[in-house]
């Protein structure tokens, strides 16, 4: 018999077969938006953006915000979002 009280106390098997499911498209979403997020918030940082670095910091968005930064508000070519070369100081 299952009931309502978590895990343990007779867990639906459908809730562990999603789990298992999901689990991975989860991980693959995660470790999307820290890439997107670590690369948009040191260009905003090199730039001298602190605004969009605080919000970019804070808002989760699985990388969205991010690349709208990085390609709208940067206006930074796919080959250079990893330069070494000095940005720019846009406010």
């Amino acid at each position: 018999m299952y009931n309502n009280f978590g895990p343990g106390y007779g867990m639906h098997p459908w809730f562990l077969g999603a789990m298992a499911i999901a689990a991975p498209f989860i991980f693959i979403i995660l470790i999307w938006s820290f890439f997107w997020k670590g690369l948009a918030l040191w260009h905003s940082a090199r730039r001298g953006q602190p605004w969009w670095f605080v919000i970019m910091l804070f808002v989760n968005t699985a990388g969205i915000l991010e690349i709208i930064y990085l390609f709208g508000i940067a206006k930074l070519k796919v080959n250079e979002l990893f330069s070494f070369k000095e940005h720019g100081h846009n406010h």
